[in-house]
Parts: C-alpha cells; sequence; structure tokens
C-alpha cells in the first residue's frame, strides 16, 4: 500500500480514466475513529501511500476520501495499531462509516466532487 503510486498510474492510463475521475481510499490516523474527510486535493499529510502516489503523479490534485482510525497507540506500534483489528466498541461506528463511505463514492460518482464534500464532510458517525 506504500508504494500504490505506479501501479495507480497504470491503471488509471490503461483504462484512460482521468485523475479528476479518481477516487482515492485511504485509512487515516489523523482522523478521529468518527470523521470521514474528502478533499479534492491537499497534501499527502504523511501518509505514505499517497505520497508515493503524489510523488509518481507530480501533483496532489486528486481526490481522497479519508477514512478515520484514530491515533489511540503507544509510540512506535503505528503499524501494529494499522494492522490491527477494531476495538468492540468501535464496530457500531466502523460499520456506520463504512455505509457512509458508500454513500460518499456514490454521491462522488454521480453529482460530483464538491457536492459529495459538502455532504462528506459535515457527518460524524457515532
Amino acid at each position: 500500500m506504500n508504494l500504490s503510486g505506479r501501479s495507480f498510474k497504470y491503471w488509471m492510463e490503461k483504462e484512460k480514466v482521468l485523475l479528476e475521475n479518481t477516487l482515492t481510499v485511504v485509512d487515516d490516523l489523523a482522523l478521529p475513529i468518527d470523521k470521514l474527510r474528502l478533499r479534492t486535493a491537499g497534501t499527502h499529510a504523511g501518509h505514505n501511500g499517497l505520497k508515493d502516489i503524489q510523488a509518481i503523479l507530480g501533483t496532489d490534485a486528486y481526490a481522497k476520501l479519508r477514512f478515520g482510525i484514530g491515533n489511540v497507540f503507544p509510540k512506535g506500534m503505528q503499524a501494529d495499531f494499522v494492522l490491527s483489528k477494531w476495538h468492540k466498541e468501535e464496530i457500531e461506528t466502523v460499520k456506520k462509516k463504512i455505509v457512509g463511505s458508500v454513500e460518499v463514492i456514490e454521491n462522488f460518482a454521480t453529482v460530483g466532487a464538491e457536492r459529495a464534500m459538502n455532504l462528506c464532510n459535515t457527518i460524524i458517525f457515532k
């Protein structure tokens, strides 16, 4: 996942998809567990997969749906945290966010990025 850029570019070119019609979905330690965030441009914010995509494409102007996972882990245990299972008390929130993510993706594809952002970025999943 951290080296996604070449694959991203390959499939975009092979399928002749314009960059503005792509949506990259990632986990995000910087967002709390109850948040989704959609942006059409912006930095990688330290996310290694996005950093690689940005380096390969030479731009940060592509849509990203960030799925907040929080950052409640001991120092140096980031990889273990990202790869671990959800805590029991998080399961309902995660289920709601998955449904919300599907709605955001559908909105992105049907009504466009701007309207999808307006719908997505104000929702808190609890």
